[in-house]
């Protein structure tokens, strides 16, 4: 996610986030926390390996209520916290999901689902696991192949595959992360999945989503921002604790 592209620029060389300047503008931005116009809405995070062991009961106390936990990318990498983070994101009280990073350019969607379902992305009734998520955005190892070197129609039909294995495999559809800007970029703003598919929307710096990608009229998880109280990245849910919770069990 969001987190991804920002570590492999800080591993081309950009040293500087340990200056004063930069450390006192982090502190600002956790202290801003989420958009005035979303207040009141669950808070929520997302991780990775680079948050490694995550203090899961301080992130409660400072207003968690769920979590995305990455635990694939491609079919050749597992998170290696994965079980630590979301077993124990699970046993704070929180509710917990597991996501995949879509790389559409290694192989088919449905293989990259079925890796992701043996490796921690399956979805179980026990009313505190969220959907699975499939992370679909710029692709972070090459800034001329933002859609992977795949054009809008064979896009679609990636993630079509993607999402019609998750389904066999979990009875769920997965929930989709992306930005307005690269959907249409590499979807065509395609309309195929609003009507079945919950969004995840990453949009930072704002204080609202703003315009939604391919026919979706809202969003059910909002990524605001790379930092801030929480580890790893800010989100937001598009609705009450109930709701969430309804969301968890597939109501």
């Amino acid at each position: 996610m969001a987190r991804e592209r920002t570590l492999l620029r800080h591993r081309a060389g950009v040293l500087a986030a340990a200056t004063a300047t930069l450390a006192l503008t982090a502190t600002a931005s956790a202290a801003a926390g989420p958009p005035a116009l979303a207040t009141g809405l669950p808070r929520g995070h997302d991780v990775s390996s680079h948050q490694e062991h995550v203090d899961w009961a301080a992130a409660r106390s400072m207003g968690a209520r769920f979590v995305y936990v990455k635990a694939t990318e491609s079919t050749n990498y597992r998170n290696p916290y994965f079980s630590e983070q979301y077993d124990g994101a699970r046993a704070a009280g929180l509710y917990r999901g597991a996501y995949h990073f879509a790389r559409p350019d290694k192989s088919s969607g449905a293989r990259q689902a079925a890796y992701f379902v043996r490796h921690g992305g399956d979805w179980a009734a026990d009313g505190r696991t969220l959907p699975p998520a499939l992370d679909i955005e710029d692709n972070p190892y090459s800034k001329k192949h933002k859609c992977y070197g795949l054009g809008s129609t064979r896009m679609v039909r990636w993630i079509r595959s993607f999402s019609d294995e998750i389904k066999q495999e979990t009875g769920r559809r997965p929930v989709i992360y992306t930005t307005t800007q690269w959907w249409r970029l590499c979807t065509g703003n395609s309309r195929a999945f609003a009507k079945s598919h919950a969004l995840w929307i990453a949009r930072h710096g704002t204080s609202q989503p703003g315009t939604l990608p391919g026919g979706w009229r809202y969003w059910t998880f909002w990524q605001f921002d790379i930092d801030g109280r929480l580890p790893g990245d800010q989100d937001l849910f598009n609705g009450s604790t109930s709701r969430l919770r309804a969301l968890a069990r597939g109501w």
